[in-house]
């Protein structure tokens, strides 16, 4: 059980700095989803937008903070 305890506590931590990240990025402007790589097709009424760059950007930071995590508990 304390494993299930431990697991539900960084879910928790993961998600409270995953808000913070958000609110923090869109006061400091950080440009996520409007990268260069950045799909963006208009035509008429559609739109398609697929960021490419910015996945790659969250995906490290994820990868990163993963490595992190993965450090501390071992």
């Amino acid at each position: 059980m304390s494993s299930l305890g431990r697991l539900l506590i960084l879910a928790g931590l993961f998600l409270f700095l995953a808000g913070t990240g958000l609110l923090l990025g869109t006061r400091l402007h950080i440009p996520l989803g409007r990268l260069p790589g950045d799909i963006v097709i208009v035509r008429g009424g559609f739109r398609f937008f697929f960021p490419v760059t910015s996945l790659i950007v969250v995906s490290a930071l994820f990868s990163l903070l993963a490595y992190i995590v993965r450090r501390w508990l071992h």
